[in-house]
């Protein structure tokens, strides 16, 4: 069961494995990409269809029942991403972002996954701006960061990289009910696959909507407020 843990989390760095640039700190090299295993694993094993094992095989890997895993599995992503987020915030502090130059290209996109799963964007989001001003970081990433902090402040995204769905409260069950995801508004929806191209996205906004399995409609942010909640 072991042997089938260590083949996920290998299976999640395919594009780690064949760093093209020689980092100038090895060491921290390593310990981000470690970083990044784990961000991915629980993700992986949540979110990803085609590399989640059944679940009997993943409850026996993980030594929990299977009626257990859809607390289980929540509860360690939150757990270790409290833990990478500790450990990123002292790294972000003595060495400012982890860019190419110092750990290679893609370990220094490990640091961007881990702010970008937190609730710490707003504090960071100057740092990894100026990290793709200086080419350390692709810029689209800092693209879709901003567009994540501009949702969760209730305003309009950029370059429609963030979608969105609620819940809405079933009184005949009294249970919440999931709402189909939208693409959340955009500003200047016209202008935003131009955006999209010259932030280095390779797919249009439609293409991505797709990719998430949702249906792209432009919206406003009124049409937002209207919705059920």
């Amino acid at each position: 069961m072991k042997s089938l843990l260590f083949g996920l989390l290998l299976g999640l760095l395919p594009q780690l494995a064949a760093a093209q640039t020689t980092p100038q700190n090895p060491r921290l090299k390593h310990e981000l990409d470690s970083i990044y295993a784990v961000d991915q694993k629980w993700r992986s094993l949540l979110f990803d269809p085609h590399r989640r094992p059944r679940p009997d095989s993943l409850a026996r890997a993980l030594g929990v029942t299977r009626e257990s895993l859809p607390t289980y599995l929540p509860r360690q992503m939150m757990r270790t991403d409290s833990a990478n987020q500790v450990r990123v915030k002292q790294i972000l502090k003595q060495y400012g972002y982890p860019g190419k130059t110092l750990v290679g290209e893609p370990t220094n996109e490990a640091a961007w996954y881990v702010i970008q799963h937190s609730d710490a964007i707003d504090q960071y989001l100057p740092l990894v701006k100026k990290a793709a001003g200086k080419g350390e970081l692709p810029f689209y990433l800092y693209a879709q960061m901003l567009d994540r902090q501009l949702m969760r402040t209730g305003k309009a995204q950029l370059y429609g990289t963030q979608a969105f769905g609620y819940s809405v409260l079933n009184p005949q069950t009294g249970r919440r009910e999931a709402q189909p995801p939208f693409v959340w508004p955009i500003r200047d929806a016209a202008g935003v696959n131009e955006r999209r191209k010259k932030a280095g996205f390779p797919t249009t906004v439609e293409q991505n909507a797709a990719n998430l399995g949702i249906q792209y409609r432009v919206l406003t942010l009124k049409d937002v407020e209207k919705m059920p909640k």
